[in-house]
Formats: C-alpha cells, sequence, structure tokens
C-alpha cells in the first residue's frame, strides 16, 4: 500500500517537473567532452587540446619524440634482461635486431630534414609514406569500381585481357551503363544486316596518289600507335612487331627511332620521325641535331609508311627526354647516339628541316624521293584551327600534300608528360579528328561519301580500344584506327601506373632488365595478334548491323549521342561542321563556323 503511494508520488513530480534548462545541458555537454561552457571562467581555463580525438589510435596521437625515446630505452631494457631471465639465444638475438633497427630507423627520421611526419613521429611516420606507396594498388583490387579508374577502367581492360587470351568477351545479363545518362552513345542497327568479309575491311594508303606513291601500303583496320624504344624496352618491341607480323598489320616504331628489335619481330613498320630525327639525324655545329638524308635513305628500306611527328595528344608542342641513365647501347644505336652517353637526350619542341607549311610540304616530297615513292604523311594533335587550316591552304598552293595525316586525340597517352599539357592542352579526338576531315573535304582532299576515294587517308589515335571506339571515329572520319595502351593490355599491362619510374612490374615500359626479362615476346606476341583480331573482327560485326558493305561508307548519322534527358543527336548535328560539302569551302559554301575558320586562316 506504502509502495504504491510511493510510487504515484514520484510519477505526479515526474509529470510536474520542469525541462531542464539550456544551459545545464551544455554544462553537462562540456563536462563530458572536458570542455570549458559559458558558465565557466574560460579566460582562467586551457583546453586540452589532445584530449580532443582525432580518430587516430591513441598511440598515434601521443606519439612524439619523446614517447619515440621512452619505447626505445623500453626496449633496451627488455633486452638486455631477456637472455639471463629466459636463457633463450634465438629469441634475445631478435629482440636486439628489433631494437637496433627501431633506433636506427627513428633516430634517422628525427635528423632528416624533408619530411616533417617523420621528423614529429619518427617511425610511426613511415607507415603513412607505406600506405601512400600501395594505395594505387588497394585502390584497384580493393576499392575501385568496374568502370571507376583512369584512364582505363576494368570493364575495358577486362575486354582486352580475354582477347588477347583468346576468350571470348561476352557480357551476362545486359549492359551495367546508365542509358539516359548524358554522354551515352549508340550504333543505329538495321532491320537487314549484311555479311562482310573481315580480310577486304582494308585501307589502301598514298593509293590514289600514283603521281608521287609508288609503293601504297594495305593497313588493317587497327594498328599499333606510335611507342619508342626506350620508353618500351626491347621485350616489349619485339612482341608487338612480331604480333603485328603475325596478325597482318602495321607497328609504329615513335619517335625512337628504328631499333633491331623492331626489324627481327618482323611486322610491317610505319617510321616516326620526330624533331630530333633519330635514326635519320647527326649533330650539327652546337649539338643540335639535324636531318640526314642519306642515313634517312638507308633505313627508309625497312619501312612500310614515314610519319613525321609535329606534335602528340599527351603533351603537344612539349619536347622529351630520356634520362642517360635509361640509355642502353642499343637504345644508343637506334637513335644515333655516342655511347657511352654524357647527358640526358632530349627532343626539341619543334622541326629544324621546316619553319612553315609550305617548307613541311617540300619536306614531305623529300622524303617521298628518297623512300622510293612510299607513302609519307604527317601526325598532329589538333590545337590552334586556323593553322591546320594553312597546311591545308599550302596542300593546295604547292600541289603537294601527304598521303595520310594521323591525327592524335589529347586524351592519348604516353610514358611521362607535365600534367598541365595532359590534362589541359589539345584538342580531344572527336573534335580533332572531325574537323580535320570537314577541312579536307572542303577543299577537295577527301570524299565524305566514300572515304576510300579520297587522296589523304586519315588516320585516328586516341584511347582506342574496342570496336565501337573504332566504329564511332570512322564515322566522324578516320579510316584507319591506332591503339598504344590497348596493346600494352594485350603485353599484360596492369595499370601499374609506374612508367615514368622505370619499375614497371610488366617488364613493358622499363629498361631494367631484370623486370623485362619477365616479358617472353614468344608468348606475348600471339596475345597481341589476338587483341587486335578480335578487336576488327568486333568492329565488322557492327558494320553488319547497321547494314554497312565497307568502312569507307560508315556516316556521321549511324552514331547518336544523348544530349540531354529525352533527348539525343546523331553526329551529324552535334559535329555541325561534318554537313560540309566536297569543295564547299572553296565556294564560300561551308557550313557557317567552319567557313569562317578557313577565311580567317588566309589572312
Amino acid at each position: 500500500m506504502h509502495a504504491r503511494v510511493a510510487a504515484k508520488r514520484s510519477l505526479r513530480l515526474t509529470a510536474t517537473t520542469p525541462r531542464t534548462p539550456l544551459s545545464v545541458w551544455r554544462s553537462l555537454s562540456a563536462s563530458a567532452n572536458n570542455l570549458p561552457h559559458d558558465d565557466d571562467d574560460s579566460d582562467k581555463k586551457q583546453v586540452n587540446v589532445k584530449s580532443v580525438s582525432a580518430g587516430l589510435p591513441d598511440f598515434i596521437e601521443h606519439w612524439d619524440r619523446k614517447v619515440f625515446r621512452q619505447v626505445g630505452y623500453g626496449m633496451v631494457a627488455l633486452t638486455a634482461v631477456s637472455f639471463p631471465v629466459l636463457q633463450e639465444l634465438v629469441l634475445t638475438s631478435t629482440m636486439t635486431v628489433v631494437t637496433g633497427a627501431y633506433w636506427y630507423i627513428g633516430l634517422r627520421d628525427i635528423r632528416q630534414p624533408q619530411q616533417t611526419i617523420r621528423r614529429n613521429f619518427p617511425v610511426v611516420g613511415n607507415m603513412r609514406y607505406l600506405l601512400e606507396m600501395i594505395r594505387p594498388e588497394i585502390r584497384q583490387y580493393f576499392v575501385e569500381g568496374d568502370d571507376e579508374a583512369v584512364p582505363f577502367d576494368r570493364n575495358h581492360r577486362g575486354v582486352a585481357y580475354q582477347r588477347s587470351k583468346g576468350i571470348t568477351a561476352t557480357m551476362p545479363f545486359g549492359t551495367r551503363r546508365d542509358a539516359n545518362a548524358v554522354g551515352y552513345e549508340w550504333a543505329n542497327h538495321t532491320l537487314y544486316p549484311t555479311q562482310l568479309d573481315v580480310a577486304k575491311q582494308r585501307v589502301l594508303i598514298g593509293g590514289n596518289n600514283p603521281e608521287w606513291c609508288t609503293q601504297p601500303y594495305s593497313s588493317s583496320l587497327l594498328n599499333i600507335s606510335a611507342m619508342s624504344y626506350g620508353a618500351l624496352s626491347d621485350r616489349a618491341i619485339l612482341a608487338l612487331s612480331a604480333g603485328a607480323k603475325l596478325g597482318k598489320f602495321s607497328h609504329n616504331t615513335g619517335e625512337g627511332a628504328l631499333s633491331d628489335f623492331h626489324k627481327q619481330g618482323g611486322g610491317d613498320l610505319v617510321w616516326n620521325i620526330g624533331t630530333a630525327y633519330f635514326g635519320c639525324g647527326r649533330f650539327a655545329e652546337g649539338s643540335v641535331r639535324v636531318f640526314d638524308p642519306d642515313l634517312f635513305a638507308e633505313n627508309a628500306q625497312y619501312a612500310k609508311m614515314i610519319e613525321i611527328k609535329l606534335s602528340q595528344g599527351a603533351k603537344p608542342a612539349h619536347g622529351g627526354m630520356l634520362p642517360k641513365e635509361k640509355i642502353s647501347p642499343s637504345i644508343a644505336k637506334a637513335r644515333n647516339l655516342h655511347y657511352p652517353v654524357q647527358e640526358d637526350c632530349h627532343s626539341p619542341a619543334r622541326h629544324n628541316a621546316f619553319s612553315n607549311p609550305t617548307e613541311l610540304c617540300h619536306f614531305i616530297q623529300q622524303l617521298r624521293t628518297l623512300s622510293n615513292g612510299k607513302p609519307v604523311g604527317f601526325k598532329l594533335c589538333l590545337g590552334q584551327p586556323e593553322e591546320f587550316c594553312q597546311l591545308v591552304q599550302a596542300f593546295l598552293d604547292t600541289g603537294i600534300h601527304p598521303d595520310f595525316i594521323t591525327v592524335d586525340g589529347s586524351e592519348g597517352g604516353t610514358g611521362a608528360a607535365p600534367p598541365e599539357f595532359s590534362n589541359s592542352v589539345g584538342t580531344p579526338l572527336a573534335d580533332g579528328l572531325s574537323f580535320a576531315h570537314a577541312v579536307l573535304v572542303g577543299v577537295g582532299l577527301r570524299d565524305p561519301h566514300d572515304k576510300s576515294k579520297s587522296k589523304v587517308a586519315l588516320i585516328c589515335s586516341g584511347k582506342i580500344l574496342t570496336g565501337f571506339s573504332m566504329y564511332k571515329n570512322f564515322a566522324i572520319g578516320a579510316d584507319v584506327c591506332n591503339a598504344a595502351r590497348a596493346f600494352l593490355f594485350s603485353l599484360g599491362c596492369i595499370q601499374a601506373l609506374k612508367c615514368n619510374d622505370n619499375k614497371c612490374p610488366t617488364g613493358i615500359t622499363t629498361q631494367d632488365p631484370e623486370l623485362s626479362w619477365g616479358l617472353d615476346p614468344t608468348y606475348k606476341q600471339v596475345r597481341v595478334a589476338n587483341f587486335q583480331r578480335a578487336t576488327v573482327q568486333a568492329c565488322v560485326e557492327l558494320m553488319e548491323a547497321t547494314g554497312l558493305e565497307s568502312w569507307s561508307t560508315i556516316r556521321p548519322g549511324h552514331v547518336t549521342r544523348r544530349v540531354d534527358l529525352g533527348r539525343s543527336k546523331p553526329y551529324d548535328e552535334i559535329f555541325e561542321h561534318l554537313q560540309v560539302g566536297q569543295g564547299d569551302l572553296l565556294h564560300q559554301k561551308g557550313p557557317d563556323a567552319l567557313q569562317t575558320v578557313w577565311n580567317k586562316s588566309l589572312n
């Protein structure tokens, strides 16, 4: 009875008790966190910053040089008494080694001036650099999604791996892509597919210029893009060249010259001539490298085509450099350098064999003569559009034009480049390729309806890996596609992103013989050929699905891109300059924007 009354009285007290004032709650909260509150005399109290956790384990938060020494003294003491107490020699020896290493690392960390973390947190601070070192591997294997990694996601790398190994690259359960996302692209198929012979889908470069190109080249739709010996290991070059021979496609040498490994592989070679004229140059006064016609003629016999490199997508208008430590006797031989080298090997940003469009045209004709009529062209990443128009105008003025032009997109790769250039200089491939095609159509050098009739072939490069990436570039003007990193995946590249430090774990982009030894060219050449064959086959199947008879008749309207939710446009509406007719620019009939650029270039 008394207990029941007491309970009721307690309930009445609880119901009528006023709510706790806000100041009381703040006081309680502050005391719980060991912080002053408004009612405290804050000026007379100091907050212990270390008592506020930064989310790190306590021993890291409180670790400093003093704690380092205290722990070290403790380890010394334990080591000193371990043998008399435990009578265990092996354990004592191990503790001695660990203690010595602890003091050595810690004292070294404290004395070095470069890294503050190590100075303030001796021994423990090294964990930060260890974790940073293995961060790319942790992310690649455990964290990133299948479509997240850059520059190539896991899905695309998987396609390259499967095709290079001869495994059918199929996809279960439908697309993983968001078909409603802006930027989604697709090919427009037909109800009446065709049947094509893959072997007949080839491009005759130089075949429409019989007056000077007496040795035209029959090119595959997909070839190996420019990668130099020096940037790539000797075994990687050998595997690529041998794979090109096996698959009957071409291998661009890159500006590092024709090496013995290119020749040994036996593939069709496109000789890339850069600003340092490796393999076709000599040292002039002031250690300046100049073009050597005799040396060029001697080496041109090994090439099917000649490509003058004006610029590249990953670092347009920027020179290159190969450290002297990476220059082996075979690299020096290929580049016609004195060995042993005394300084780094530099490539300047521009050529000295010509200085304007007209001189470039005459240089092209000189190379044709010296190579006995082989196709000659140039490679560039589109920069200022007026300059490209001026080049084309020089073709008309001189009556000399290249047999091909390689358009490299700014998304192209390289072993090493300043981030500002890779990220922020140059025109992306779709914009650059479509513009170059439109200008050449506008002056009558290309046929917009049947590209096989064009006098100037267009080769494109820049993140090409699948059949669809080839197809959509054919749609905006390309005749041939080149790929670089995709073929590195076929060699076994794991995108470790160590191309610039000579530590490539797959032996591809390194001159370290201990690392390159692991790459077996005999096995890898088959993977190179497998990847190329399967990718070209996939592209041809897209041609069949869209009702086409040839690569040469793929048009901008065959590809559509979503530009907004519920809105999509074919390529010829997105790239309006592609609506130009053959010869329109010469008669002031081109699309307004394109005609304006062309007219401006003439002033």
